[in-house]
């Protein structure tokens, strides 16, 4: 466990901003799981991809694997098809639905690693940069999501991954869609934060898995629920 923390502290020197930013949402959920008196263990990397974070809450035992989207430069360079560039909030409209795509491919893509899983396990994405352009430089064109249509395409797509028990994503520079329905799903929980508070994502939201072999206990679902706030 010491030996893989000392590379995660490592990581946050790294030049390359994806690794950097893997160790930072890893370390800064760690922290918040102990806060709410969960026992975490770091999790060995090894050739056959494993959950980061073995976690005990009493009796109960937990998994979770923290991923970062982190655009690479290349990706400033790559066109945003689809983009309307003659209506401004047609273009952030679309950088919107763009971002949800993505996170939906990074849903499917993680989950094929936590298949083996017979506990509880929770997938935390974080997404410090909206925009996925990569690097800091530069001011971060403001994306307008849809959170509802989010949940909505999350939960959907959780119910053919049943090993999943939930998704916690983070996102810290998005601009939530009004809504336009009072409406929401009951397994979805959603926190919005300031946006002059800049400590915090803009908004985090967990959306637990419908049709989950494992699902999250109360005790654990609880646990997740204080990270919204």
């Amino acid at each position: 466990m010491h030996f893989r923390l000392g590379r995660l502290l490592h990581r946050l020197t790294h030049s390359n901003p994806g690794v950097q930013e893997s160790a930072l949402a890893e370390l800064e959920l760690a922290t918040q799981l102990i806060r709410a008196r969960v026992r975490v263990t770091f999790l060995p990397e090894s050739q056959t991809r494993t959950a980061d974070l073995e976690c005990h809450l009493g009796r109960e035992r937990f998994l979770v694997e923290v991923t970062a989207m982190v655009g690479s430069a290349a990706r400033r360079r790559m066109p945003l098809r689809g983009i309307a560039r003659d209506e401004e909030q047609g273009e952030e409209e679309d950088r919107g639905v763009i971002l949800l795509h993505r996170i939906l491919a990074r849903i499917q893509q993680k989950a094929k690693q936590l298949a083996d899983y017979c506990d509880s396990v929770v997938l935390h994405i974080s997404i410090p940069r909206a925009d996925l352009q990569g690097g800091k430089c530069g001011r971060p064109e403001a994306i307008w999501l849809d959170v509802k249509a989010l949940s909505g395409a999350v939960t959907v797509l959780l119910t053919r991954l049943r090993h999943l028990s939930a998704v916690l994503i983070s996102l810290w520079d998005v601009e939530p869609l009004p809504s336009k329905a009072g409406t929401r799903l009951a397994n979805v929980e959603l926190a919005e934060c300031p946006k002059s508070q800049r400590t915090h994502p803009r908004v985090r939201m967990l959306i637990q898995n419908p049709s989950a072999g494992a699902p999250l206990s109360e005790r654990q679902a609880d646990v997740f629920l204080q990270l919204l706030g």
